[in-house]
């Protein structure tokens, strides 16, 4: 499966560098450009469940493909959200089901930098992803 534009440009930009301080400051780059999602999407209804930080999700399919917008309080987790939604944006539901997180981050090199609870609430963000490609067709 070939990977979303904004994905081949996180994951050059990601194994252009070394270090880990590098790394860290690209990914709070990346969380900066997420747009900010209007007030009127940070409602319970939007806020992913599992997630230690508050993080909003909201998407719709456009085409048949899945365009997904998301928020978060916490710098950190905005970058690994912004990451996330650079992989997912633009896919289909059905290659929305084969998405492999862990091998994502991995691949970015930040599989290290993902402790437990940060790791089940990004599996959080894509299962309420997966739920709502599920509901919407």
């Amino acid at each position: 499966m070939s990977l979303p534009t904004d994905a081949v440009t996180a994951l050059q930009a990601f194994q252009a560098i070394g270090g880990w301080e590098q790394r860290a400051r690209l990914l709070m780059q990346w969380g900066e450009r997420l747009s900010a999602l209007p007030e009127a999407d940070k409602v319970d209804a939007n806020l992913v469940q599992g997630c230690e930080s508050l993080v909003w999700l909201v998407g719709h399919l456009q085409d048949g493909h899945w365009q997904f917008a998301a928020s978060s309080e916490a710098r950190l987790i905005r970058g690994l959200v912004a990451l996330l939604l650079a992989r997912v944006n633009g896919l289909s539901a059905a290659e929305l089901q084969t998405v492999d997180l862990p091998d994502w981050f991995a691949q970015l090199g930040l599989s290290r930098q993902l402790s437990p609870s940060r790791s089940n609430g990004l599996n959080a963000v894509l299962q309420r992803m997966r739920e709502l490609s599920c509901t919407q067709h």
